[in-house]
């Protein structure tokens, strides 16, 4: 499984175009759970900082969710994107 999280890391770097916002947020909040488990900083304090409370709050979402079951959706979404 981690060697397939670990290519599908790879693939996601060199995608035929960007993906949008969402699926970028999708990809990071995966990719954090799958490599770190839960959530496990503060909140931004900056409340004009949109990027980090996006990121904060898409991997907060994602808590109890096994590192395994991340890396699966992870490496899914990544194989539907190349498609």
């Amino acid at each position: 499984m981690k060697d397939l999280f670990e290519k599908a890391i790879a693939e996601s770097k060199t995608l035929s175009q960007k993906p949008d916002n969402e699926t970028l947020l999708v990809l990071y909040s995966l990719y954090k759970q799958a490599t770190e488990g839960d959530i496990n900083i503060d909140p931004p304090t900056n409340p004009f900082d949109f990027v980090a409370k996006a990121k904060y709050n898409a991997w907060e979402n994602l808590k109890g969710k096994t590192k395994e079951d991340a890396m699966k959706e992870y490496i899914a979404l990544v194989s539907k994107l190349k498609a």
